[in-house]
């Protein structure tokens, strides 16, 4: 079992140690200080054709102290956040900070903008999970998908269960806490036919325990979702329709908010830079953002500038209204900050919602794809390049499994080229968004 974890005890421990840091920096002569301090505790397991393979328990910690003297700017960090490592921290910053160039986007964010509502959040739920007791749930997910006839073998099911404190301080007087947990199950199978092997997996996650999926039933869609693979071809080559599952989906909002964020913006390196409230989606699609959402995955009353996060939205009714902005980004944009310092915080879509057997009809021949391989997106131009595996749809309909192909096309095109989102919601991470059918893109087959 892990050892005990008292998060208010920790809170406090780790609030003394920001406030102690301040003090310091500010005795030894830095004009402005801010503190991050964490510790984390977790264990993780995961077993493999019915065996234990690994049995992790984890305790981590750690400390980030920045100074600014003028506006010249020095950070250092510690995995150790013991009183002695404090002050060594502190220390080097304000070396650093003595040698670097002067910066004029430097500095805190504006003390009036320090967030003073802190609800409860509802995100930490602990879970008094023993060892043994992760083991059984990790050898029941595998068991039930190595029960499903036709699955070969298995890569195995882990678990893990974590909890930790975050606290945010700087010399504004601001002071921040918050205590979180998330926990998870997954596993993946192997089938086999004459055409070769296939694997695919399926996985839960949630800050409360109580709100992970069954793992037998994990496991059994992990099993359905590997044996759906096999007899897999390539589909033809040509310009078509593809849907996108939702887990790929919310990859294509990630590809969006890396483009409107601050830090690519001021360096030039985004094909949306100076595209503010212009139109880059239908007129039906808006995308949100709601940090004080209870319960959900990336809550948070505070960004990592301290600043008062809030719901902002990005694209309006198809029209790109806001970057994502921390104070330092906004500053070099000359623009306010979004209380988006650390990123957006749970993404969700507003949109006219359609059955996938809707979309199908709609794309009648074309690509569902399931599964995205290498990493080739550009931000600067927006071109995308991928691997993909997935099905072809002929005639509105799944035919059969695909793989090893290729689709292409340019994120802002493919934005514009939306033509219906899906009501099959992935809830599992901080985006919360269906199936994403696009237009037309390029498909490299056989």
């Amino acid at each position: 079992m892990t050892q005990a974890f008292d998060a208010a005890d920790q809170q406090a421990l780790l609030e003394t140690r920001a406030e102690a840091a301040l003090a310091l920096a500010r005795r030894l002569g830095a004009d402005a200080c801010e503190v991050g301090a964490s510790v984390d505790q977790g264990i993780g397991v995961s077993v493999r054709e019915g065996d234990v393979e690994t049995v992790e328990l984890s305790r981590d910690q750690g400390i980030a102290v920045t100074v600014y003297v003028g506006q010249r700017k020095g950070s250092a960090s510690s995995s150790d956040a013991s009183e002695a490592s404090v002050r060594d921290v502190v220390e080097k910053a304000l070396a650093i900070a003595r040698y670097t160039g002067e910066d004029p986007a430097a500095g805190l964010a504006d003390a009036e903008l320090m967030a003073t509502r802190f609800p409860d959040l509802d995100v930490h739920h602990p879970w008094p999970l023993s060892t043994e007791e992760a083991i059984e749930l990790a050898l029941t997910c595998e068991n039930a998908g190595r029960g499903v006839e036709g699955i070969r073998s298995s890569e195995g099911a882990s678990l893990s269960s974590g909890e930790g404190v975050h606290v945010y301080a700087n010399s504004h007087g601001f002071l921040g806490g918050q205590r979180g947990s998330r926990h998870s199950l997954s596993c993946l199978l192997i089938a086999e036919d004459d055409a070769g092997m296939q694997r695919d997996y399926d996985y839960t996650t949630a800050r409360d325990p109580r709100a992970l999926r069954d793992p037998a039933a994990v496991g059994e869609s992990a099993a359905q979702r590997t044996l759906q693979r096999l007899g897999a071809g390539r589909p033809a080559t040509g310009r078509m329709p593809v849907l996108f599952d939702p887990s790929l989906a919310s990859g294509l909002v990630g590809h969006l908010m890396g483009a409107i964020a601050g830090g690519a913006l001021y360096r030039q390196s985004s094909f949306l830079c100076e595209r503010l409230n212009t139109m880059l989606f239908p007129e039906w699609f808006s995308l949100s953002e709601r940090p004080m959402e209870v319960g959900a995955m990336a809550s948070s009353p505070f960004d990592a500038d301290g600043v008062q996060t809030r719901d902002n939205v990005f694209v309006d009714q198809g029209r790109l209204a806001s970057y994502l902005l921390s104070a330092y980004s906004a500053r070099r944009l000359g623009m306010s900050t979004t209380g988006n310092a650390g990123g957006a915080r749970n993404l969700r879509i507003a949109a006219p919602l359609e059955s996938l057997e809707t979309l199908l009809a709609r794309m009648d021949r074309g690509v569902l794809v399931t599964e995205l391989m290498g990493q080739g997106v550009n931000g600067v131009t927006g071109d995308y390049s991928r691997g993909a595996a997935g099905f072809w749809v002929e005639n509105g309909r799944i035919q059969h499994p695909v793989e090893e192909f290729t689709i292409a096309g340019n994120l802002e095109t493919m934005f514009q080229g939306l033509i219906g989102v899906g009501d099959d919601i992935d809830t599992r991470g901080s985006i919360h968004t269906g199936s994403w059918l696009i237009d037309e893109m390029t498909v490299a087959g056989g």
